[in-house]
């Protein structure tokens, strides 16, 4: 991955982070990672956890940032859910999953959030 999109990556995670915690969610953790991949997001919203995917894009010309959230993407995320969820004793509680996309815009950058983007 070029340091382009690293930093396009981060910036994205960073103003995702802000717009969740201004909704309320409580940020839990952050690049969650294990083997076969990584969670962007972990969050609380009330008593369900939230598992959040960043896509940030700095243009439209290859389509809608939250577009790029696949079906392979999505039973990856939802593996590694499952090991955050045990690891952390937290079997039980209500979980779903949210998108963050964000298109760096000439006029700024424009966030949009996506509850229960998908069923697990």
């Amino acid at each position: 991955m070029s340091q382009a999109r690293q930093i396009l990556g981060k910036h994205g995670e960073d103003l995702a982070c802000g717009e969740l915690e201004r909704r309320g969610y409580a940020i839990l953790a952050r690049r969650y990672r294990r083997r076969g991949g990584e969670i962007d997001i972990i969050a609380r919203d009330g008593e369900t956890m939230v598992f959040v995917e960043v896509k940030a894009r700095d243009s439209r010309a290859f389509g809608e940032a939250a577009e790029a959230v696949t079906g392979w993407k999505r039973r990856r995320m939802l593996q590694i859910a499952l090991d955050y969820l045990a690891t952390h004793r937290l079997s039980g509680r209500p979980c779903r999953f949210d998108v963050v996309s964000i298109h760096f815009d000439a006029g700024g950058p424009v966030v949009d959030l996506f509850q229960n983007a998908f069923d697990a």
